[in-house]
């Protein structure tokens, strides 16, 4: 299993155990670490190397955002990055208090990537008719992404699982 984490973290895929098919051919990503672990999927499957699952831990999902709120969300971590960090993971886990987690310096380019990354309904489908398994893993009470945006697309290429009182790491306390 390859694990991708989320912005500015590493080592936080404890947090998706009860979630995590723990086989050698399932690629797994967390918010952010979800892009990436999508656009690895991609090249092992051009390079023709197996993959069976794909698994999408609240995978950041902003294309339904508008460009305002995106701005803000540059300039915040422009203006002081330290409290742009700290604001981001207390929101990550609400409604519950935040947990410890282990950060990286995460770039103001990284965060452009992820606010702008549009999902391609075309790729996801084409990943899926290549044999590979799509699940994503949605917290109701994610105030991070667009949840419900994020469901009605995945919807129609993934398994969707929807955890009715959990965050964006899908925890529920």
């Amino acid at each position: 299993m390859r694990f991708y984490s989320g912005f500015s973290l590493k080592n936080e895929q404890h947090f998706f155990d009860a979630y995590t098919n723990h086989s050698d051919y399932t690629v797994c990503g967390f918010s952010y670490g979800a892009i990436k672990a999508f656009r690895y999927v991609k090249e092992q499957l051009a390079l023709q190397k197996r993959v069976d699952t794909l698994q999408l831990f609240s995978p950041a999902f902003f294309q339904t955002k508008e460009e305002k709120f995106k701005k803000i969300q540059l300039l915040g971590y422009r203006k002081d990055r330290d409290l742009y960090l700290n604001e981001f993971l207390k929101s990550c886990f609400l409604p519950y208090p935040k947990k410890s987690v282990e950060q990286e310096n995460g770039s103001v380019e990284e965060l452009e990537e992820l606010l702008y990354f549009q999902w391609d309904m075309d790729e996801l489908k084409n990943l899926a008719k290549k044999g590979v398994k799509i699940e994503v893993y949605l917290g109701g009470k994610d105030t991070i992404i667009d949840v419900e945006g994020a469901r009605e697309f995945f919807l129609e290429v993934a398994t969707v699982t929807y955890i009715k009182n959990a965050n964006h790491f899908l925890q529920i306390n």
